[in-house]
């Protein structure tokens, strides 16, 4: 609902970029990352980011869409019902990151989740990242890194380099032993998600 990618042109960013392995999380949406895997000649991880009242959760290796504004502990369900795997993207950003959770559910939630977004090349505050890093390390849980590109000219701005994996289980012994790369976008790319809002809107 905030972007203008075609499959087709995140298939040839990542091509461009040498790029062999990524992930689509729409939010709210499931189509587009199946077109992404049935056209790519690389692996592609089969997402989505799921808006709950209390922020966004995302499902990795799902194979189908989980609506939104679901209780965020059902939310978690349906995605270990489909098999996959639950993240928290940006979980402390200032502007997106979770609310409406004290301590005693977020501790509780923490034990629901399999990774948690350490990086986003989105976030505008430092420190909102080094509460992201210091919540996975005391639960022992892996960190992934997220353009959160939504053009084709963000994806890569920021990535995980891993090895190679089979399966949401072998993929977060591979996201264990990674290395996040860190690079921030320029804020205006904020002025695109809005020009890409209201062109959809028309």
């Amino acid at each position: 609902m905030d972007s203008t990618s075609s499959p087709e042109s995140i298939i040839s960013r990542c091509l461009e970029m040498g790029i062999n392995c990524i992930a689509i999380t729409d939010h709210d949406a499931f189509d587009g990352a199946l077109r992404v895997q049935e056209l790519a000649p690389f692996t592609v991880i089969p997402g989505e980011e799921i808006l709950t009242p209390n922020g966004e959760v995302i499902g990795y290796f799902l194979k189908e869409r989980i609506p939104s504004h679901q209780p965020i502990e059902a939310v978690v369900g349906a995605i270990r019902a489909q098999g996959g795997l639950v993240g928290l993207p940006h979980p402390f950003d200032t502007f997106r990151g979770l609310k409406n959770l004290d301590s005693r559910k977020l501790e509780e939630l923490a034990k629901q989740i399999d990774f948690v977004e350490v990086f986003n090349a989105r976030g505008l505050l430092p420190g909102d990242t080094d509460k992201a890093v210091a919540f996975a390390h005391r639960h022992g849980l892996p960190g992934t890194a997220g353009s959160d590109a939504h053009s084709p000219r963000e994806i890569g701005k920021t990535y995980v380099e891993m090895p190679p994996f089979t399966g949401a289980g072998d993929f977060l012994r591979s996201l264990r032993a990674g290395r996040v790369q860190r690079r921030r976008a320029s804020p205006f790319v904020h002025a695109y998600t809005v020009m890409s809002k209201v062109l959809k809107a028309f």
